[in-house]
């Protein structure tokens, strides 16, 4: 199985930016009855979002979270050597975002410089390769970036997806500290469920063309999309969760020799009410311990866990706390952390 252990290197600090346009679900009726909207948004506890403008990316959210952090903890920016971007909304087919974050944020041309591309599961996936090279002697400060605009990969006119998602980006100094205790990770793959979560065209496979721009009515309910906007099978993400998720938090608190009660706080992927709901029950913690944004940012996709984190957690992680990590999406993949952190700042979450 794929886990991970770490130790002496651990996340210093943490932001959080988001849009401030509000969308407020209940009110989002263009294409649906009030009726079908309420049945909808009873159904999966969303009941605000935040949407960017057009002219406004992923990239733009990263850059006020990490000039707001860099500039709370008198971050030196010398001593930044590697940015890490994670999303599967970037600026461009290419060159990578990472590297226009980099001179945007007036980091040395000696910064390493990469994209992650992966989804709903990739900042536990970010943590580890950050963790990684963070431990190496001549690393001394990476910045993760996690930044999604899923706002523009879904299709206001299908009700599967139209009152899930919502945007956000999000800023992580991960560097190496003799107060960071041991963490733990495992990370999993799955392709065969890969037509789970998808979009058809677009990239190399199929690419752009008169054709896949064009709305359609994709099912027997009359939902319509485009075969470049995203879709979702919900009642199989939700099996997948049941099948895989408990036992994966299950497998790392055994490889870490922990038990699930000895954890200060538990974060899991904000999907939807009826899904976490299910897995605090599954795992029986305490729901005081398990905080939540679904209501009022959405399914933020792999920004869900860390900006729940800075919503949730500013000013309760002074001192030592073990934190479970739990995400998954998709791939489909999933990643469980078990996240030692001590005296983690937390900047307020910025809005633009």
């Amino acid at each position: 199985m794929g886990f991970l252990q770490f130790e002496g290197v651990g996340v210093s600090g943490m932001s959080a930016c988001i849009p401030r346009r509000i969308i407020h679900n209940y009110e989002y009726t263009e294409f649906f009855s009030q009726a079908e909207v309420k049945e909808v948004v009873d159904k999966i506890g969303i009941v605000e979002r935040r949407f960017v403008d057009d002219k406004t990316c992923s990239s733009d959210l990263c850059f006020a979270a990490a000039e707001r952090l860099i500039s709370d903890m008198n971050i030196d920016k010398s001593e930044i050597d590697m940015l890490i971007f994670i999303s599967q909304t970037p600026d461009y087919r290419m060159p990578a975002t990472s590297v226009i974050l980099q001179e945007r944020l007036g980091l040395s041309h000696k910064t390493i410089a990469f994209d992650i591309s992966l989804g709903c599961s990739a900042f536990i996936y970010g943590l580890t390769v950050a963790y990684s090279y963070a431990q190496q002697p001549n690393i001394r400060k990476v910045l993760l970036l996690d930044g999604e605009t899923r706002s523009k990969v879904y299709s206001p006119k299908d009700r599967k997806t139209a009152f899930l998602f919502g945007d956000g980006g999000v800023a992580a100094i991960i560097e190496k500290g003799e107060k960071y205790g041991k963490s733990f990770f495992s990370l999993n793959s799955d392709g065969s469920r890969e037509s789970l979560i998808k979009i058809n065209a677009g990239g190399y496979r199929i690419p752009s063309s008169s054709e896949t721009v064009k709305e359609k009515v994709v099912d027997e309910y009359g939902n319509i999309r485009t075969d470049e906007q995203g879709y979702m099978k919900g009642g199989d993400v939700f099996n997948f969760v049941i099948r895989e998720i408990p036992n994966d938090i299950k497998a790392t608190l055994e490889f870490a020799g922990m038990n699930i009660q000895a954890m200060d706080y538990y974060i899991f992927h904000q999907a939807n009410n009826f899904m976490n709901s299910y897995l605090v029950s599954k795992l029986k913690i305490d729901v005081d311990k398990v905080p939540s944004t679904i209501s009022k940012f959405g399914n933020v996709s792999s920004v869900s866990v860390p900006l729940t984190i800075v919503s949730e957690l500013k000013d309760k992680l002074i001192g030592n706390h073990t934190i479970l990590l739990s995400a998954f999406g998709v791939g489909m993949t999933w990643a469980t952390g078990i996240v030692s952190m001590s005296d983690c700042y937390v900047s307020d979450i910025v809005e633009i």
